[in-house]
């Protein structure tokens, strides 16, 4: 079943927060989904003892170098969708789990700095490709912009990106309140109490149309349980 791979060499480029909404919209679907917290600061198991988790997502920590392979793999023989979180930076673990995905999605933030950080990831992921002789799918996903401005340098950015053949998702997680209170309150983004945090009604939209385009991105490796229309 697909394995979901959250990569960057930069911390705070979004990974646990793209990856813990993108599971949240999967669970919420009905797909079977588990996480693998294999970031040392354990953003995500923190999320996961806070009240709310989705029932059928189950969050995995305490993964090494040693044990990220097989963590992957026996989670993939279980569950329709495996998604990894894993550490701000280029490891043995960071390279053994991009082996073993079938979607690298590498969270950047839209700055020439974060866009440097995304090279990194590619090439990364492209010396795996070379060693297991394996094509690795993979698209950089914009993160923290905003939904009403689109930056110059965004634009460059993602011009440059086309350029030189490296796919970005057309869907950005744009800068939301409530994409930073899961983390506080727990949950997913459709359960908060909208009289706490603004802006849910745009949270929900750009969370739906990112686990939307993650499926489509999967068709071919589709776990029949959740088929891509009922993402919209």
């Amino acid at each position: 079943m697909p394995s979901i791979v959250f990569a960057s060499p930069k911390g705070g480029a979004g990974k646990s927060t793209s990856a813990v909404v993108l599971a949240c919209e999967l669970a919420r679907r009905g797909a079977a989904v588990t996480i693998i917290d294999a970031d040392p600061n354990r953003p995500v198991s923190a999320w996961a003892r806070r009240p709310g988790r989705p029932e059928g997502l189950e969050v995995i920590a305490d993964v090494t170098e040693e044990t990220v392979i097989d963590a992957i793999e026996g989670a993939a023989a279980r569950v329709p969708f495996v998604i990894v979180d894993l550490e701000g930076t280029a490891s043995l673990t960071v390279a053994y789990a991009i082996s073993r995905a079938d979607l690298v999605v590498i969270p950047s933030q839209g700055s020439q700095l974060d866009a440097a950080e995304a090279a990194k990831a590619i090439r990364l992921i492209r010396q795996q490709e070379k060693a297991f002789a394996r094509r690795i799918p993979h698209a950089v996903l914009f993160t923290r912009t905003s939904a009403a401005i689109r930056p110059r340098t965004l634009q460059h950015i993602r011009s440059e990106f086309d350029a030189h053949g490296v796919p970005a998702l057309q869907t950005q997680m744009h800068e939301r309140e409530a994409f930073r209170a899961i983390f506080s309150f727990g949950g997913t983004v459709d359960g908060l109490n909208p009289g706490q945090v603004s802006g849910l009604e745009g949270a929900v939209r750009n969370a739906r149309a990112f686990a939307a385009e993650v499926v489509a991105m999967l068709r071919p490796a589709q776990p029949s349980g959740i088929p891509a229309e009922s993402m919209a």
